[in-house]
Parts: structure tokens; C-alpha cells; sequence
């Protein structure tokens, strides 16, 4: 299976959060992403646990991206509220309004305490 680095976001596309539609493409012209070794200390993190004895390559940039896509959320539903207060800054503060405010990051209430 081919990695692919960049991917269109589904809010490209004029489409709700939480669709699932996302078109791959490859690296654009000037990709900034760590492709082939931006995994390496997320293996090392999975291979910390003492649970986990043995972690595939898919697996672990499978990890990789969905904590992409959960930063990518949670900063865009932050921004909402730094929209609100007129600033093009998220602060802290405007996590904790997402995370208190959407029911998704309801797991995540006094992480940031």
C-alpha cells in the first residue's frame, strides 16, 4: 500500500465534519510533511508500551494520521472561538471552550488542568 502524505480534506469539498469522503493525491510540489520519518518516534512511543510487542508500519502511520485529523479538529473547532473573540490566535482558552462546548472532546474535560 502506497502512502500518501497529502490528502484533500472533506471541508475542501463543501462537506460536513465527520463525512468520511477524502480524496489522496500525491505529495504536492512542495510537501512539508516528514513522510518516511515522521513515524519513527510515534513506532517508538507504540513499542514503549509494555502491552504492545509488535506494531506493523500500517499500523503505526494509521496512529499517525488520525492524530492529524484529531489536532486538525480540535484546532478548527478552537478557532470558531478566537473567531468570536476577534483574534486569529488560539489560546488556550479557546480549547477549553471546544472541549467543554462539543460533545466529542467531552473525554478530554480537565486534561488541560
Amino acid at each position: 500500500m502506497e502512502k500518501r502524505c497529502w490528502e484533500v480534506p472533506h471541508w475542501a469539498h463543501g462537506e460536513q465534519r465527520g463525512q468520511t469522503a477524502v480524496t489522496a493525491t500525491p505529495h504536492p510540489p512542495r510537501c512539508s510533511c516528514r513522510c518516511k520519518g515522521e513515524d519513527t518516534s510515534l513506532s517508538a512511543l507504540v513499542k514503549a508500551d509494555p502491552d504492545v510487542t509488535l506494531a506493523s508500519q500500517e499500523a503505526v502511520f494509521v496512529l499517525a494520521r488520525a492524530t492529524e485529523l484529531f489536532v486538525e479538529t480540535i484546532a478548527k473547532d478552537a478557532y470558531v472561538y478566537a473567531q468570536q473573540g476577534k483574534r486569529k490566535t488560539l489560546q488556550r482558552k479557546d480549547l477549553d471552550n471546544a472541549i467543554e462546548a462539543i460533545d466529542e472532546f467531552a473525554f478530554l474535560e480537565g486534561t488541560l488542568d
